[in-house]
């Protein structure tokens, strides 16, 4: 059935994502609801949560925070829009991926044109996230009914269809964008930069008034009209329908662009955007002495450059801004800490002492830290099974370079730049440290910065062994499913609560709370250990498989 149009045979490859992402997110509202709940128990636990609201009321408005529906939704309401990723990333690559890796010439060679295998492509799209906001409307209305929330299943449905209406605007303009560049990653790098400046400009009117009409430049402002979980709030039709027309005008803007081009081709850019033309230069000689091209090393190391910039200044900048936050709210907390018995079991269980040690505030927040690291490594990851898929590294293997060695080139430029980021990460956490005033322990701050680095090791080796086996869609999918499951039990899993058997499977249980302990060399030694054999297994299927079998 699913290979009767090319509708179904998209939708097909998109059901993985519908229930991960759904069901992921869905627990995560879930998770917040019931954190939530509890902390509004007392009166004091109330004013203090509505106080730490106003604090970030930059963020997001603080709508009816003194109730479980409303703190919840002011909350995770910037966070949920990382689903608005995976339709970023399909959008870019419905099209232009297809064409990268030449599997789009045999599908129009179909008797159908053009502009409707883009449609139906695009329709898949929508209807994937459609499936996904329902999925996770009906998953956060199961979850919640003893909680006694104060909305219903169409609330409930309505909020997981105003993520997917502003998830699918990024889809469309993943899709748009991907008209104009060669590769889908320069497309997707762009939608995710549009993103990131989307969700600064609606904040912008709640920093300085008398801006809103800037912020209502961003779909994310449209996206933050409704409420619907909030029963004194709700919906706003005008915002949802907003998002709706942003989203349909987007998607079919791309449809004949890509009708008119070339496959492989770009559609050029209007001409007032347009670079100047350069005068014609003498072509540059090849460059012989480039430092990268030295070894599969080197110039592995110069291909990941930029991205390993990027997410260096986004993990370091986090860190840094988690460490200003602790100091700002630290006095808060503590009368919230002691009106409320749920928060005291959390942090006993994540941090291991009183809330009033800086080190234990900010212990608890800062286990995200390494989930962001082994991100970026997946991505890594991917970069090296879509190269193998593609026949990227065939010129490179037809050179006297053994395949055990190009791996362990590539592996040895990932493991630098993880290493890179844990030095930046945690220079920065100790700056900020200082001229926050916040005192730390320098010993445990150098131990949680630096030892994000096994755990990203870990995740690499794990992929590269996957690689052996899976296409690249499956290797990156298996991961991102393998630290859902670690997050997971690492953070709701003492709640429910899990047997200590059951948190011993993710690999953040050996990474511990080293703000507060250190690190514990035998659990360092533990994740390195299975690293090592994970790759050498690795490197031993790549040597003797077929390239892309």
């Amino acid at each position: 059935m699913w290979s009767r149009s090319v509708f179904l045979r998209t939708l097909r490859g998109y059901r993985t994502a519908v229930v991960a992402w759904g069901a992921s997110m869905a627990v995560t509202v879930l998770y917040t609801m019931a954190a939530a709940n509890q902390l509004i128990g007392t009166a004091t636990g109330r004013a203090s949560l509505t106080s730490i609201a106003d604090s970030f009321s930059w963020n997001a408005a603080p709508v009816a925070v003194d109730t479980t529906a409303g703190y919840a939704t002011f909350k995770i309401g910037t966070f949920m829009l990382c689903v608005a990723i995976w339709p970023l990333l399909a959008g870019s690559r419905t099209l232009r991926g297809e064409e990268e890796r030449g599997v789009l010439d045999v599908l129009l060679a179909v008797p159908h044109s053009r502009a409707r295998i883009a449609i139906e492509k695009l329709a898949a799209l929508w209807t994937a996230l459609l499936g996904m906001g329902v999925l996770m409307g009906l998953i956060i209305f199961a979850g919640t009914r003893h909680l006694s929330p104060g909305f219903g299943l169409g609330d409930a449905i309505l909020f997981g269809l105003d993520v997917a209406l502003v998830s699918a605007v990024f889809g469309g303009l993943a899709l748009l964008i991907s008209q104009f560049t060669l590769e889908r990653r320069e497309a997707a790098g762009w939608t995710a930069a549009l993103l990131a400046a989307a969700v600064v400009v609606d904040m912008v009117h709640r920093v300085e008034s008398g801006t809103d009409w800037i912020s209502r430049l961003s779909p994310v402002y449209y996206y933050n009209l409704s409420k619907p979980l909030v029963a004194s709030y709700g919906t706003s039709a005008g915002g949802m329908l907003v998002l709706v027309a942003l989203a349909v005008i987007l998607g079919l803007a791309a449809i004949p662009l890509f009708a008119r081009r070339d496959i492989g081709g770009t559609t050029p850019l209007p001409g007032w955007l347009r670079l100047p033309a350069r005068a014609h230069r003498r072509p540059a000689p090849l460059p012989v002495g480039e430092w990268s091209l030295r070894s599969v090393y080197t110039r592995s190391l110069g291909a990941i450059a930029a991205p390993t910039l990027w997410w260096t200044l986004g993990i370091a900048g986090f860190a840094a801004w988690i460490v200003v936050g602790t100091e700002q709210i630290q006095g808060r907390l503590s009368s919230l800490y002691s009106s409320s018995s749920f928060l005291r079991s959390l942090v006993e269980k994540v941090g291991g002492g009183a809330i009033a040690q800086n080190e234990t505030l900010l212990s608890t927040i800062f286990v995200i830290l390494p989930v962001l690291l082994m991100v970026f490594v997946v991505t890594q990851v991917n970069r090296w099974a879509a190269d193998e898929e593609q026949g990227r590294l065939e010129l490179l293997l037809s050179t006297p370079q053994s395949r055990v060695r190009v791996m362990l080139g590539r592996f040895a430029a990932v493991a630098t730049a993880s290493v890179v980021i844990g030095a930046v990460t945690l220079a920065a956490s100790a700056i900020t440290s200082a001229t926050s005033g916040l005192r730390l322990d320098g010993g445990h701050l150098a131990e949680a910065a630096l030892g994000m680095i096994p755990l990203g090791l870990l995740v690499a080796a794990l992929g590269y062994l996957a690689s052996g086996w899976l296409r690249t869609a499956a290797d990156t999918g298996l991961l991102g499913v393998l630290l859902a499951a670690w997050f997971f039990i690492s953070f709701i899993g003492p709640e429910l609560p899990l047997p200590g058997a059951v948190l011993r499977l993710s690999a953040l249980y050996y990474y511990g709370t080293p703000l507060l302990h250190g690190l514990r060399l035998v659990n360092v030694a533990g994740v390195l250990a299975v690293a090592a054999l994970a790759l050498a297994a690795g490197s031993w299927r790549f040597a003797r498989k077929d390239l892309a079998g």
